[in-house]
């Protein structure tokens, strides 16, 4: 029986090999190829695929729905970030989406503004008028404030009373403001106050007293000008601290460049006086002394009055005329008349004289305003850190300082801070070691650990990565598959049975069975069927097959 197949030529072609090579041998190689186009595939369209960045964050249920609206109709692709709380879009597309969506008005920011006016109805009531105008400025102010960096959200109620000339007293308006403000996030005082001053200046014969600001806490931010649970309001409180910083940075100035830097602590307490009072004196001097008094006005009344005149001379016709005419010439001396002439008989004649002097009150008006925010104590605490020195051997040591230096530096804080015995001032200065606290150095990082080469190398073990696995694929996979098929079957060496070239089944000769190739003698089979069964059997379904392709 004749077992030995013809093996292909070495110099046949290599597609010849190819399409008599099995199945089995060719899979690995069609599967290495479909790898490596399937990872050159998926590198290119990772190499172009854009970087998508941050569009909108936090946005309401409406403004997303309305950006994500308008983003289809630009036919600009979007993404949501892993929590839903962003909206994504290609990086090269982010400043020309945010352009386009702003001239639509988006996003809104879950209020309306004065656009609600554009929006009229024919036949639209005067109360729906005012009551479009109030929601359009209550938007309006409520993106005014959500413009600040601290503010996330924030909504703004007014209570704007009809006017009516009817009515004898207007009520004024008033307003209410909620912020919600982003975790982690305050607002300072002036902020609070820049917020009370735009809601009062944007809404007419608002006063800033009527403005209140809370925050999501419930917790009131504005003062109205009321005091605090102390008895000081905001602009006191920081007078007092800024008072007492200003004390403790003239002590640091003053002993640092004596003691060294970071060697003194201080802190001062001012008790600061804000009472305000205004006093009214009036004082009344007597005119009375060497001074001359002012006269203030000055009256004086004098009379004479003849006395009864009595008979003189002899009775007659000449005694019983009458007087002579006066005369009062225009100029010279006046003349007597005649009831003014004295009589020469001795008669009296009566003078009265009234004189009433005014003279002004010496009055004193004295309007006393004490001034606030006078200093009413001092308290001052400093301590000095004891003297470092280093010895040759380079060890460190420290020492207190001696009485005389802290008696200096007692003296330079008292003038330093103003120290009055007389207003009840304390200071104390301790001279005391320091506790070393030991601060971690900043260590400049290597040249692997800077964020930019990190990013960098990422991106290159990216692109290397894809590189390895190509190798992987190709040199484990289709390598040695191309090379097994182009191998050529090595010759059967003596004592051997090839069943076929391309599937050579070997089959162990039997002790003293003939060596001649291509010969057996039939009792060398038959004991090489009952020693190998499952050989014979592949070698039979071998010639089976051969046997039907040649048919």
């Amino acid at each position: 029986m004749n077992a030995t197949a013809h093996p292909l030529p070495a110099s046949a072609p290599t597609t010849a090999r190819l399409a008599a090579t099995p199945l089995r041998r060719k899979l690995p190689v069609i599967v290495g190829a479909a790898a490596l186009v399937a990872i050159v595939a998926a590198s290119i369209m990772w190499s172009r695929q854009p970087e998508y960045r941050v569009l909108f964050t936090n946005l309401s249920d409406r403004d997303g729905g309305a950006v994500i609206a308008s983003l289809t109709q630009l036919n600009v692709p979007y993404r949501f970030s892993p929590g839903g709380a962003a909206i994504m879009v290609p990086e090269d597309r982010v400043h020309d989406a945010r352009l386009k969506l702003a001239s639509q008005g988006l996003p809104r920011g879950g209020s309306v503004g004065f656009e609600l006016l554009e929006k009229q109805k024919f036949g639209i009531t005067r109360f729906q008028e005012q009551l479009n105008f109030q929601r359009g400025l209550e938007g309006e102010l409520s993106r005014s404030i959500q413009s600040l960096a601290a503010v996330r959200n924030a909504r703004v109620h007014l209570a704007l009373p009809a006017q009516s000339g009817f009515l004898r007293e207007q009520h004024k308006p008033s307003a209410s403001v909620l912020l919600e403000l982003h975790p982690g996030r305050t607002l300072e005082r002036a902020q609070v106050a820049g917020i009370v001053h735009l809601v009062a200046s944007s809404v007419p014969e608002l006063s800033a007293k009527q403005v209140s600001v809370i925050d999501q806490t419930g917790a009131l931010l504005s003062v109205n000008g009321e005091g605090l649970a102390n008895g000081l309001d905001g602009s006191q409180l920081n007078h007092v601290r800024r008072l007492e910083s200003e004390f403790s940075q003239r002590v640091l100035d003053l002993l640092e460049p004596i003691v060294g830097t970071g060697n003194v602590r201080a802190q001062v307490t001012a008790d600061i006086d804000f009472t305000q009072s205004e006093s009214t004196a009036e004082q009344y001097r007597p005119n009375q002394g060497a001074e001359p008094a002012a006269v203030r006005s000055q009256q004086v009344l004098e009379s004479t009055e003849p006395s009864a005149a009595t008979a003189q001379g002899v009775p007659g016709a000449l005694s019983n005329q009458p007087p002579a005419p006066a005369s009062a010439p225009v100029n010279g001396p006046g003349q007597a008349t005649e009831a003014a002439t004295p009589s020469r008989g001795g008669g009296a004649t009566g003078a009265r004289r009234e004189a009433v002097t005014n003279y002004e009150v010496d009055r004193t008006v004295r309007v006393t305003r004490n001034a606030t925010g006078t200093i009413r104590r001092l308290s001052a605490a400093v301590v000095v850190n004891h003297r470092r020195s280093v010895d040759a051997a380079g060890k460190a040591t420290l020492s207190p300082l001696s009485p005389a230096e802290l008696e200096n530096i007692e003296s330079l804080v008292r003038e330093a801070i103003g120290f009055s015995r007389e207003r009840g001032d304390s200071l104390n200065i301790v001279n005391a070691p320091f506790t070393e606290i030991e601060t971690p150095r900043e260590v400049p990082l290597e040249f692997w650990e800077k964020p930019e080469n990190i990013a960098l190398a990422r991106d290159l073990g990216k692109q290397l990565g894809v590189v390895l696995l190509g190798l992987i694929v190709v040199f484990t996979l289709i390598r040695p598959a191309l090379k097994a098929i182009g191998r050529s079957p090595a010759p059967a060496p003596a004592g051997t049975l090839n069943a076929r070239v391309d599937d050579p089944v070997q089959l162990p000769l039997p002790a003293g069975a003939q060596t001649a190739p291509g010969m057996l003698r039939q009792e060398d089979i038959l004991k090489i069927a009952r020693d190998n069964p499952a050989a014979v059997a592949s070698v039979v379904r071998t010639w089976v097959g051969t046997g039907a392709k040649g048919a």
